[in-house]
């Protein structure tokens, strides 16, 4: 079946439960796509990769209540089969499409901790997953 083709422009949206507090994904980031082949409406469309912008492929601040003190983390983005193309000439990646919801995971690299009387507390929970989801513009092109 034939889904929206993602291109630059559109939006990746990163949920990660509460109680943990990612100030850069709490509104959708826009991304930018690497194909030097396939344009729709004037701009490059994303491939496999692109879904992670680069400014969310540092380490980024987060904190959960009650680890008020902030910490770091990192995200990974896993996407689903209908998320994608088959393989394309296009570096050999295949193009992303809107598809379903997707897996993301916030490993923490630095604990948030929680001041307490005997000294800082840190968060126990290393890994918080999460969902994302693409948000496109693009009503007119389509792939499968």
């Amino acid at each position: 079946m034939a889904d929206i083709v993602i291109r630059t422009g559109d939006l990746v949206q990163i949920t990660i439960p509460a109680p943990t507090i990612v100030p850069q994904i709490e509104a959708p980031v826009p991304l930018t796509g690497s194909s030097t082949d396939v344009i729709v409406v004037g701009t490059p469309v994303c491939l496999q990769g692109d879904e992670l912008p680069t400014v969310l492929r540092v380490p980024l601040v987060y904190t959960a209540p009650p680890f008020t003190i902030p910490g770091t983390g990192s995200l990974t983005l896993t996407l689903m089969p209908d998320n994608l193309t088959w393989v394309t000439t296009n570096a050999g990646k295949p193009l992303l499409l809107k598809g379903g919801t997707f897996q993301a995971m916030f490993t923490v690299d630095s604990p948030a901790t929680q001041p307490t009387p005997g000294g800082p507390v840190p968060d126990p929970l290393v890994q918080k997953p999460g969902t994302a989801r693409f948000i496109s513009t693009n009503e007119i092109v389509k792939a499968s």
